[in-house]
């Protein structure tokens, strides 16, 4: 099993079946597919049937190759999976954004790498600085960024639930399952 095929299993196994909460923005999902992102992706069947199958591809397709996390993993596989993690449950964009503000952040000034655009997209400039930043940092460099990134996750999902009452009810479980 490729390691993209073990982090879609943790997530469908953590994600679990069928549910529509009322204050879940996200309606109707299954696998942690919402029907949006289902139906952007053809199936047009009812939610509570979608085939863990088409998940699987979903996720690989749109959660891990699209948004170029497999370049990632090149240098830095911990990472990826924490960046795909993180996509899943706030959106890729998110996550690379998180990524980007870390790298700038944890450079030095400048002094190890130039500052990169937060632009949410993953290209040469984001791998470069990656690359600098472990090269540089060694073997902690992983576990720092993945910390920054976890501290950046946790923030968000706090202000959203100050900002959101109805998000309240979710703020335990992001922090349970996705910090950490």
């Amino acid at each position: 099993m490729d390691h993209v095929d073990h982090l879609i299993e943790e997530v469908i196994a953590r994600e679990g079946g069928f549910v529509d909460h009322p204050n879940d923005k996200g309606g109707p999902t299954r696998w942690g597919i919402t029907q949006k992102v289902a139906r952007r992706h053809g199936y047009m069947g009812d939610m509570d049937e979608l085939p863990r199958s088409i998940a699987a591809a979903i996720y690989k397709r749109s959660y891990w190759h699209a948004p170029e996390f497999d370049q990632v993993e090149r240098t830095a596989p911990k990472l990826a999976a924490e960046l795909f993690d993180t996509g899943v449950n706030m959106g890729t964009d998110a996550a690379i954004a998180f990524l980007q503000r870390a790298l700038n952040a944890l450079n030095r000034n400048g002094r190890d790498f130039d500052d990169i655009a937060v632009d949410r997209k993953i290209g040469p400039a984001t791998l470069r600085a990656l690359e600098a930043f472990v090269r540089r940092r060694g073997s902690l460099a992983e576990d720092v960024l993945i910390k920054a990134i976890d501290a950046l996750q946790g923030a968000h999902y706090v202000r959203l639930a100050e900002s959101r009452p109805t998000q309240e009810a979710f703020l335990y479980g992001w922090l349970t399952n996705r910090i950490g």
